[in-house]
């Protein structure tokens, strides 16, 4: 016990003397603190924790590496995805293509248009076709003293046989035409006289002919034609053409050549003055070779033609060379392209040829060829934008014995065309130059317009003037699909200024004056209705101007004309 005691005595003193040095040494005032400013932190007090922090380990001890395992197992799933469809474009349902169609038509001055078109595929390589046509007027045209009706009739049969390493086709026809020469001068002709003449004159013709076509091999085409022309004057023409184009390998380099025979003869029962009988006939080989050259936008064609013509009638042979050089160069893509040429060749003139531009010649006709030292030519040609193209183009031609028509005398002769009424052929040296501008747009599907003019100037050698040749043509084309079920269109010609001659015949003495046919204007219109997809019903205007013009002299056209008619297409 009292052993313990000393022991807490001990402690107590300790604990007292510890209190007391701890006062003595306690500096901090009791009173009052006054705060000046709050205390206001900033960035710079902060300090910045590395992300990397510095580590003073002698040791450091590398990561283990973790590996992990994927325990997979199936589970079974209703789910089932919808699906994908693909957007629907709404459009029109595409148009159904027919083979065949036939059309009719009549309208004023008791005209009747018809056509019929037929083609039939036997397999898949051969076909066979036909095409007929038929257009006739009773006439009408007021104060003549001649029948003015007409018809033309042609029909066609073809067939085609498409192999694998060549095409070839058949084809055969038949044309008849009827016209009249009322184009009386009625100042030199009463109506008694006229009542002995019978205008009438008809035109016959047949024809036959093949064409081929072979692939991979340097004879690239083949084609022949006959052709047999007459009329109800005791007129005959033959015509027999055979051309070929193949290629001859030189240097690696291959020269495109083409060949060509041309037969021609025939002949009329008399000439214009005179009962002789007028009969002529010749043939020409020609070989044209041209070598082409492309590069880039530069493309080049180098060549020359080569005829032999022999006239049998005359007993005379001539041999011609022509310039066979054509050029283009795209200046700025397919915006501005530039071109130019020069060609020549031996023309074929034929009674077929002469009768189909003007119908009322005389078959007392000269029949012989044109020659065309060159045919000159420079222009520019582009698209303005994707639906509009033009073309712009000078040419100076230099022909000999150039076919001009001109207008018959009138003789003692009691010939049905003696009259004054008919058109005979007279051969000049004429120079030609010519300017052209055309224009054409497309702007959508459904609408189409063209424009083209025109302007000549002639320089003849023997011939007063240039014979019936216009100084100025022009023409307006325009298609529009209006809608679905309706569509229509227009056709406008302008054709200025030509020259002719007139006699004057006092009963002895015939004097030549030189007359100006007036230019004239023709307009034409048409608007039709698709009732279906194959009945289709239309009405044409021809001629609404109202002008009853000359296209050549004494022979004034029909005034305004309507027409209306349906077409039906269909299939076998």
């Amino acid at each position: 016990m009292r052993k313990h005691l000393n022991k807490i005595i001990i402690a107590v003193l300790a604990l007292s003397n510890t209190l007391v040095f701890s006062q003595e040494k306690d500096t901090i005032s009791t009173g009052v603190i006054n705060v000046v400013k709050p205390y206001t932190p900033t960035i710079a007090d902060a300090f910045k924790v590395k992300e990397v922090p510095s580590v003073d380990d002698e040791e450091t001890s590398t990561k283990k590496e973790i590996k992990y395992n994927i325990f997979s197992f199936p589970v079974a799933s209703t789910f089932t995805p919808a699906k994908g469809k693909a957007a629907v474009v709404e459009k029109d349902k595409p148009s159904k293509l027919y083979d065949n169609y036939a059309s009719l038509g009549v309208g004023t001055y008791t005209s009747i248009l018809g056509e019929v078109y037929l083609n039939h595929t036997i397999n898949r390589s051969q076909s066979v076709g036909g095409y007929f046509s038929h257009h006739s007027s009773q006439g009408g045209i007021p104060d003549l003293l001649l029948d003015d009706k007409f018809s033309d009739s042609k029909i066609n049969v073809n067939y085609a046989n498409r192999l694998r390493d060549l095409t070839w086709t058949v084809e055969g026809g038949f044309q008849q035409q009827q016209y009249n020469w009322y184009g009386l001068p009625q100042a030199m002709v009463d109506e008694a006289i006229a009542n002995n003449i019978k205008g009438g004159h008809s035109f016959f013709g047949a024809h036959f002919g093949s064409d081929v076509t072979f692939e991979n091999t340097y004879i690239n085409s083949g084609s022949f034609l006959f052709r047999r022309f007459g009329d109800n004057q005791g007129s005959g023409e033959n015509r027999f053409v055979v051309k070929s184009t193949f290629d001859i390998p030189i240097n690696q380099e291959e020269i495109a050549t083409d060949v060509v025979f041309d037969y021609l003869g025939g002949s009329f029962d008399r000439n214009y003055m005179t009962t002789d009988e007028l009969k002529y006939a010749n043939f020409q080989i020609g070989v044209t070779p041209k070598y082409e050259f492309k590069q880039e936008d530069l493309s080049i064609s180098l060549g020359l033609s080569l005829f032999y013509l022999r006239d049998n009638e005359a007993s005379e042979s001539n041999f011609y060379i022509y310039p066979n050089v054509t050029a283009s160069y795209r200046l700025v893509n397919d915006i501005l392209i530039a071109y130019g040429g020069i060609k020549g060749g031996l023309i074929q003139n034929s009674y077929y040829d002469f009768a189909s531009e003007n119908p009322f010649v005389s078959p007392t006709l000269f029949i012989r060829p044109t020659d065309q030292l060159y045919n000159a030519y420079v222009g520019l040609q582009g698209k303005v934008s994707s639906n509009m193209s033009y073309n712009i183009s000078g040419r100076y031609v230099a022909d000999r014995n150039k076919a001009l028509f001109i207008n018959n005398n009138i003789t003692a002769t009691t010939q049905n065309y003696s009259y004054g009424n008919s058109f005979g052929i007279v051969y000049d040296d004429v120079n030609t130059f010519s300017f052209a501008g055309e224009i054409n747009v497309d702007v959508n599907r459904n609408f189409k317009l063209g424009i083209k003019a025109e302007y000549f100037s002639y320089a003849t050698g023997a011939q007063n003037e240039p014979w019936n040749l216009p100084d100025i043509k022009g023409s307006l084309f325009l298609d529009y699909q209006i809608d679905a079920h309706w569509f229509t269109g227009a056709n406008l010609f302008y054709t200025g200024e030509r020259k002719d001659q007139f006699f004057l015949n006092d009963g002895s003495i015939s004097t030549p004056f030189t007359v100006t046919l007036e230019s004239y204007f023709d307009a034409n219109l048409h608007l039709g209705y698709h009732v279906n997809e194959q009945l289709s019903i239309y009405a044409k205007g021809n001629n609404l101007a109202n002008k009853g013009y000359e296209r050549w002299q004494n022979f004034p056209v029909q005034s305004i004309q309507f027409l209306a008619g349906a077409t039906y297409k269909f299939d076998f």
